[in-house]
């Protein structure tokens, strides 16, 4: 593992969605993003952290995104798209890319946490363009390989999912 110095500016973007299904599709358990953070943050100096989720027509999410705020999070959310047709689009790609190139003037490292490998023209972007180091959080069965290989750290979750697993499972 990289050493890490205290006085580098972290800011942490998340992909919710990619994270809570990959949690509860490999565990069958909730993803605990207050580990998360600590994880992210590793002593150093927490700027920003933003993440990025979809809400449902039912609003059932309500209560996770006060938790998320009260862990520290600053919550985006955007509806659910619901087509003619009946297909279902929801994702967060382009905003969370776009914050993250406009907040990297202001940060030494950017940690994704993520799977989705369509964020590996943002890691090249603020790696050759904004100076940032480059981070990943993310289970590495469901993470790209790609989006692994970009990153200048990859952290496996999966190598110790009883950290950062909620104890209450799915039911």
């Amino acid at each position: 593992m990289t050493v890490h110095y205290p006085d580098q500016r972290v800011g942490v973007f998340v992909d919710i969605g990619n994270m809570y299904h990959s949690a509860k599709n490999l565990y069958s358990a909730k993803l605990n993003f207050g580990k998360i953070l600590e994880l992210a943050k590793n002593n150093r100096r927490l700027v920003r952290a933003l993440c990025y989720a979809i809400v449902s027509q039912t609003n059932e999410e309500k209560s996770f995104f006060e938790a998320l705020h009260n862990q520290g999070y600053e919550v985006k959310t955007k509806d659910l798209q619901i087509f003619p047709g009946g297909a279902k689009k929801g994702d967060w790609d382009v905003g969370l890319a776009i914050d993250a190139i406009t907040i990297a003037g202001h940060l030494d490292v950017v940690v994704l946490v993520t799977g989705d490998g369509d964020f590996v023209p943002l890691i090249s972007y603020l790696r050759n363009n904004a100076g940032c180091r480059v981070e990943v959080i993310a289970f590495e069965q469901s993470a790209s390989a790609r989006l692994i290989e970009a990153s200048d750290e990859f952290t496996n979750i999966s190598e110790n999912p009883k950290k950062y697993l909620m104890k209450d499972k799915f039911r």
